[in-house]
């Protein structure tokens, strides 16, 4: 079965041009020219990979790159006409696997999007057996009958406390601002309840930390969110 690529490029002639290179090379590709068709697709399709321009129509390729990268893992390649590094930095700290400059070649760019797959595919072999357990350090989080140990101790958790902590373990030295994880673990925009996430952050470190002022788990990062630290 074809690998399937979404690109998402406001420039119709680019936009085909990559398209006829990765069909050619066996590819199914679907195309979307604005910012908000791209993400609407991006969310909801059943895609291996994405071609993502940075400078759209009604949602810039930094926001899309964001919510993509919230719900899928999946590679993204951000491709811009912007040379700065500062795009470059952000755009891969979103979450973007490559940024690719215009002008490239077509060639490049099915090289990277092989390339991508292929590491993709690999990953996906080494998770195709992975345990529902996470181990770091003295803390056990069993994903599948959902129970906490800490130094063997097993610590009981509410449901979206147990949510919020595996889904950051899930995730380790990812930066996720309250909002993305309200949105995450509750199903809703934030609307202003973002406090709900730090009150349940102290409550789930005073179950695993051992000193919940010097957390060796969650990691507050001052003026972005929390992460969770290997």
């Amino acid at each position: 079965m074809s690998s399937r690529i979404l690109i998402i490029e406001d420039e119709a002639s680019i936009a085909e041009l990559e398209r006829d290179y990765l069909e050619i090379n066996g590819f199914a590709v679907q195309m979307e020219h604005s910012g908000d068709t791209g993400l609407q697709q991006a969310l909801t399709g059943d895609y291996d990979l994405v071609i993502l321009d940075l400078m759209l129509p009604k949602v810039d390729g930094f926001e899309i790159c964001r919510k993509i990268r919230d719900k899928h893992d999946i590679p993204i390649l951000m491709v811009s006409a912007k040379k700065e590094d500062i795009d470059k930095i952000r755009g891969l700290g979103l979450g973007a696997d490559d940024y690719i400059i215009k002008p490239f070649s077509p060639g490049e760019l099915v090289a990277r999007v092989k390339a991508h797959l292929s590491r993709y595919e690999r990953l996906l072999g080494h998770r195709g057996q992975k345990s529902e357990e996470i181990r770091i350090r003295g803390l056990l989080i069993d994903k599948a009958s959902r129970r906490v140990y800490v130094n063997g101790r097993e610590v009981v958790f509410t449901t979206k406390e147990f949510d919020l902590l595996a889904f950051l373990a899930s995730n380790p030295n990812r930066v996720f601002n309250k909002e993305q994880l309200f949105e995450h673990i509750w199903g809703m925009d934030s609307n202003g309840d973002s406090p709900t996430v730090t009150v349940h952050i102290r409550k789930i470190r005073e179950k695993i930390e051992l000193d919940p002022s010097k957390p060796q788990y969650i990691d507050t990062v001052w003026g972005a969110g929390y992460r969770f630290m290997l």
